[in-house]
């Protein structure tokens, strides 16, 4: 049972929903999002983790890119 089954909350500050997703806190950063904690993993409910994936959709192209497909 992982930590989101038992009722995380979503880790960007502010937000006190339950978590749907954890990504790496890192990438989370890199995105531009706020997050409270300093752990390495970071919990994002639905409507953050919607805002996480507009904002690092340019990095993934260029990643894609990068490594050539």
């Amino acid at each position: 049972m992982g930590r989101i089954d038992k009722g995380e909350k979503c880790s960007v500050s502010g937000c006190s929903i339950e978590a749907e997703r954890s990504i790496s806190a890192d990438k989370v950063k890199a995105a531009g999002l706020k997050i409270g904690s300093s752990d390495k993993r970071a919990y994002l409910c639905k409507e953050h983790y919607k805002d996480y994936k507009k904002k690092s959709k340019k990095d993934k192209l260029l990643d894609k890119w990068r490594h050539g497909m």
